[in-house]
């Protein structure tokens, strides 16, 4: 018989900023200043776009609202865009969730901080939902987050009470899967990118792509 679910396309949602200088990587720019931390955004999106396998739908999700034409001059034509709600990410990410259409394939969240997250990444956290063995897939961050969260149906519920832009959120994110007896596929961690040590190791990775 026909593995229906693996015929079905995934669609990645990013979830980026408008590239405004003061308004993203504001850690990095500490050191690097804002205009530099604004290209270094840039220079990790565009990658990120750039691994995202070519039979997966794209969405962004930006914010600010009133920046599409800017997004769609940055990042071109493959995606589509829709504009983030107001509030906290959990809310972001709850609002984007309820705009996928699940019969169409599987959801991966990423956002355009992890240049470790290549096309064999994606591709893998593809197969551990293809397999049947998961109703949900992470790649952790270093840091205590995630990277990546991919499901096959909507689980609004991992995005709720989380203490966002802590190291608490991955452990919070596994207590909620196992409340809502969730089976969850855990892949190899990553380091995303917040401060100076993390972008120059992230530019080795970023100059062998």
């Amino acid at each position: 018989m026909t593995n229906h679910r693996k015929e079905q396309a995934a669609t990645a949602a990013l979830m980026l900023k408008a590239p405004v200088p003061g308004r993203v990587k504001t850690r990095l720019a500490v050191d690097l200043g804002a205009a530099e931390a604004c290209a270094a955004y840039q220079r990790l999106a565009e990658h990120q776009m750039a691994q995202i396998p070519r039979d997966w739908r794209v969405v962004v999700h930006f914010d600010p609202p009133g920046a599409e034409a800017a997004m769609r001059d940055w990042l071109g034509a493959r995606a589509s865009f829709r504009p983030q709600v107001s509030g906290d990410l959990g809310a972001r990410l709850t609002a984007a969730l309820a705009d996928h259409d699940f019969s169409a394939g599987p959801l991966f969240f990423l956002g355009g901080d992890c240049p470790y997250l290549d096309a064999g990444a994606l591709a893998r956290a593809r197969e551990a939902l293809d397999a049947g063995c998961a109703d949900v897939v992470l790649v952790p961050a270093l840091d205590g987050g995630y990277v990546l969260i991919g499901m096959r149906r909507p689980h609004p519920a991992l995005f709720a009470g989380m203490d966002w832009s802590t190291d608490r959120v991955l452990r919070q994110t596994l207590e909620q899967a196992a409340r809502l007896d969730l089976r969850v596929a855990r892949l190899d961690p990553m380091e995303d990118v917040d401060d100076l040590p993390s972008w120059q190791r992230a530019q080795r990775q970023l100059n062998r792509s």
